[in-house]
C-alpha cells in the first residue's frame, strides 16, 4: 500500500491541525494504521493507532485528550486531528500501515508501509 500524508504546516501554540493520509494500491480496510512522529535527533515516536475497522483506537498517553485518530475506509484515508498543539509537538509526522498488525504492538518495526511524512511546526 502506498501512503501520502498531507495537512502539516506552521501553527501557533494552542492551535489545531488535521493531518490526512491517503492510501492507494491495496484494500485500505485490510490494514491497521498508525501515526508516528520524529523530531531532529530523536527516535521515531508512536502517536496513535487504529484497527482495520476503526472500532478500536489508541492514542499515546502524552497526547491523549488532544489528538484523535480516525479513518474513512470508503475514502481510503486516515486522519489525525490535533488540538491544543504545543511547541514540543513539532516534528515530522508519518502514517504507517500493516496488514498483519497485532493490537498493542505499537513499535515502529511492526509497520511495514510508511508515507514520506509531513512537517508540523508549532510556534510559541
Amino acid at each position: 500500500v502506498q501512503l501520502v500524508e498531507s495537512g502539516g504546516g506552521l501553527v501557533q501554540a494552542g492551535g489545531s491541525l488535521r493531518l490526512s493520509c491517503a492510501a492507494s494500491g491495496r484494500t485500505f480496510s485490510n490494514y491497521g494504521m498508525a501515526w508516528f512522529r520524529q523530531s531532529p535527533g530523536k527516535e521515531r515516536e508512536f502517536v496513535a493507532v487504529i484497527n482495520w475497522s476503526g472500532s478500536m483506537a489508541y492514542v499515546a498517553d502524552s497526547m491523549k485528550g488532544r489528538f484523535t485518530i480516525s479513518r474513512d475506509n470508503p475514502k481510503s484515508t486516515l486522519y489525525l486531528q490535533m488540538n491544543g498543539l504545543k511547541p514540543e509537538d513539532t516534528a515530522v509526522y508519518y502514517c504507517a500501515a500493516d496488514a498483519h498488525y497485532t493490537w498493542g504492538n505499537n513499535r515502529a518495526e511492526a509497520f511495514h508501509s510508511w508515507g514520506q511524512g509531513t512537517q508540523v511546526t508549532v510556534s510559541s
